[in-house]
């Protein structure tokens, strides 16, 4: 299956997928120094919540797809040069309302969890 959606977007700032079916997708995006909140090298949450956001949007896969909203937790620290791979899987589907799990892991620690809730439109959002 290949990506139908978000076909521009720079996969060092959101992950890169590295697989993609029916309702589920998984990125992986490699942190560096630019993507750090301190001198400490933490890595700011703004890039994890870009990164799920994208395996949301993959996981629906459709070329109108945009979000609703999100219930999100930021569940322990990211650090620069550590590996975030993103895993979605759509829960629900409602018309054109999809609501989408992610968990985010470094190795096997939860670093982020969230549901988003998606819409898919009859056209692109900046037509409207």
């Amino acid at each position: 299956m290949t990506p139908n959606t978000h076909l521009a977007i720079d996969a060092a700032l959101v992950g890169t997928p590295t697989a993609l079916s029916e309702g589920r997708a998984s990125v992986v995006l490699a942190t560096t120094d630019a993507m750090a909140a301190d001198a400490r090298g933490l890595v700011h949450g703004g890039f994890l919540f870009g990164l799920a956001d994208y395996a949301a949007m993959l996981a629906v896969n459709d070329p109108n797809v945009v979000l609703g909203s999100a219930d999100t937790k930021f569940l322990a620290p990211v650090r620069v040069g550590e590996s975030v791979r993103a895993e979605a899987q759509r829960e629900e589907v409602k018309g054109r309302k999809h609501m989408v799990r992610v968990v985010g892991r470094v190795g096997d620690r939860a670093v982020f969890e969230g549901v988003f809730t998606t819409f898919v439109l009859d056209g692109h959002v900046l037509d409207r």
